[in-house]
């Protein structure tokens, strides 16, 4: 069996299986060829070198109605928001609305905004049964504010929501602060996606000490687990640069002096964060936009005699001429 009809869309080879036979197509079993198309037009699976039909009568599993803009789209779903764990019962749960109308908009009868009123609350007080959920709740929202706080990406509340839940299945939380260890989780997600956070940062936006931040942090890590690389200097330059307000060039050479210092070992066993404050202080006087040490170590969160510490043993290390 062969066809010449039009030709649409690769196949993905993880979806090419069929009720009779459960194993992967990977080949044409006529010519042996993977170069396999998918016919939307024909519902056929189709083998792009000898057109044999592969497989025919494909499930299409979309929708089987179309949109043509945003509000029709939102119209015509019959889905609710993504599944998310920021939320204690992932989004799951449905909300009883307070426009006490009917589905055909008219308005309830006084016995029965009555009942919706009575269904509301215990619909309310359903959501959050036991205290396990009550402490999930709090947690949830205080990493939420914290994030929000800290202007943190999605990824990171996610990651940090889903470590705390891990804290919480494994009964890691009896006996510690509820925002020490949410604190730890958020430093923890920063780490794990390589966004430079320190803990004075976290410690500022979640108002709790930054000793027990680090110490609930070195617990979560022994106790689930986790293998977190160390901070790299470099991770901290585009952070600096933007702050400051400098220009791509001095993050560019920046960059550079950080590559250098690493290949003579200077980097070892300093503060990542001072090396690149160096850095970025080396950069600025190189290219013009100077800025003072006072400014950078403010933004840096370190003193000014460890910028100038590192500063010196970068030029004279990797032989710098600055006019000062």
């Amino acid at each position: 069996m062969s066809r010449d009809s039009k030709l649409h869309v690769p196949v993905e080879q993880e979806h090419l299986t069929t009720k009779t036979e459960p194993a992967k197509i990977q080949s044409c079993p006529e010519c042996g060829s993977t170069r396999l198309m998918r016919d939307y037009e024909c519902a056929e699976i189709v083998c792009m070198d000898c057109g044999f039909v592969v497989q025919q009568k494909i499930a299409d599993r979309g929708p089987e109605w179309r949109a043509f803009d945003d509000d029709q789209r939102s119209k015509r779903t019959r889905v609710g928001a993504p599944l998310t764990y920021t939320i204690h019962d992932k989004g799951l749960s449905t909300t009883i609305d307070w426009h006490d109308r009917d589905v055909y908009g008219k308005s309830l009868s006084p016995g029965q905004k009555a009942q919706v009123y009575r269904l509301r609350k215990w619909q309310r007080r359903i959501r959050v049964s036991d205290a396990t959920e009550r402490n999930l709740a709090f947690a949830l929202s205080e990493i939420t504010k914290m994030s929000n706080n800290l202007n943190l990406p999605k990824n990171i509340l996610e990651t940090a929501s889903v470590i705390y839940r891990k804290a919480v299945k494994e009964r890691l939380i009896r006996g510690r602060s509820i925002q020490g260890v949410t604190s730890a989780a958020l430093y923890l997600a920063c780490r794990q996606c390589g966004l430079p956070r320190t803990l004075d940062e976290i410690s500022q936006a979640s108002a709790v000490n930054k000793k027990e931040v680090g110490r609930s942090y070195r617990f979560l890590i022994r106790e689930l687990n986790y293998v977190i690389p160390p901070l790299r200097p470099s991770q901290y330059i585009t952070k600096f640069s933007n702050q400051l307000t400098m220009q791509g060039k001095v993050e560019e050479i920046a960059h550079k002096i950080l590559t250098a210092a690493k290949e003579q070992k200077l980097t070892s066993g300093r503060g990542p964060t001072g090396i690149a404050a160096a850095a970025s202080y080396i950069a600025s006087v190189l290219t013009g936009e100077r800025k003072t040490q006072r400014e950078i170590a403010e933004i840096a969160q370190v003193t000014e005699v460890t910028i100038r510490n590192r500063y010196k043993e970068l030029v004279e290390r990797l032989m710098f001429q600055l006019s000062i």
